[in-house]
């Protein structure tokens, strides 16, 4: 099979007749080049599933923490109390094993109850054959999906405990009055929670969510620490010298690559800046928070 079959252009079939343009041309679209912009759709696949996600968490450990159980209300407090108070880097890489360990421990308890060795066998976790996740026979995308998960599913519990504390402080910042006059009016607390208190406290937890969506972009590169060839791993891997051996070789460009990301994650602020400010718009048109009565009132 011919070799320019791989090739967006069919004059970089020889790198070494290239100069100028053509040169820079094939460079920019070669193999590694072309892996290394689908890397930057992992990190916008990781913000799409990790945002809501970790909403859902936040939600679900904020209304815990107001709970009148006190058992419920513990757990909820106590989540965002240990993940908060626990430096990221090392829930991030402390956590992904857990995680990995706690699911394939369950995997054996069910697959493998006639197992008699212990699982925890000095540094070494062991388990049966069927309990590995994935199979050790598993196409190599399954392996990749499988570890994608694990990271996404621990950047939405760290940063769902901040969401958590978000949406705790909005939820109190809804005037207590509301709440009581909707009940007056034959509401059960139920419905005065979903009817009156969750339709207001958006415009209360907007501000604390934006920074929070802010910290959760400048959080992406953690996964190049998690093993993901993301667009770090793809930046120091081709903007390190290569010498005469490679098709394309060049010095140290390490530094406009990261440049490169520098531009990316600005733009990428740039226009999460545009879309939070239209949707703070939209959700205070018509209603008015203790601060803006105050500032009419002025």
């Amino acid at each position: 099979m011919s070799k320019t079959v791989f090739l967006m252009f069919e004059f970089c079939a020889d790198p070494s007749t290239l100069e100028g343009l053509a040169w820079v041309a094939c460079y920019l679209t070669n193999g590694k080049h072309l892996t290394a912009y689908l890397s930057f759709g992992t990190v916008m696949l990781l913000l799409a599933i990790t945002a809501p996600v970790s909403l859902a968490f936040g939600f679900a450990g904020a209304t815990a923490a107001r709970s009148r159980i006190a058992p419920l209300r513990w757990l909820g407090k106590g989540y965002t109390a240990i993940v908060r108070g626990v430096p990221d880097i090392v829930f991030f890489l402390f956590f992904v094993i857990a995680l990995d360990q706690a699911f394939e421990w369950l995997r054996h308890q069910a697959f493998c109850p006639d197992w008699t060795e212990p699982v925890r066998q000095g540094n070494d976790f062991v388990v049966c054959p069927e309990a590995k996740l994935p199979l050790s026979n598993a196409p190599q995308f399954v392996h990749e999906v499988y570890g994608f998960s694990l990271d996404v599913l621990t950047f939405a519990i760290v940063f769902g405990a901040f969401a958590a504390n978000v949406l705790y402080g909005a939820m109190r910042a809804v005037p207590r009055p509301q709440i009581e006059t909707a009940e007056a009016y034959g509401m059960s607390s139920r419905q005065a929670f979903w009817r009156v208190l969750i339709p207001q406290m958006w415009i209360y937890a907007l501000p604390g969510l934006s920074n929070l969506w802010m910290i959760l972009v400048k959080a992406t590169p953690l996964l190049f620490l998690l093993g993901v060839e993301d667009i770090v791993y793809w930046a120091r891997e081709l903007g390190g010298s290569k010498g005469p051996i490679f098709d394309y070789p060049h010095p140290d460009w390490t530094i406009w690559y990261f440049l490169a990301l520098l531009v990316f994650y600005l733009a990428l602020t740039r226009v999460s800046e545009v879309v939070l400010d239209r949707l703070t718009r939209r959700l205070s048109h018509g209603r008015a928070t203790a601060g803006s009565g105050a500032a009419g009132a002025g």
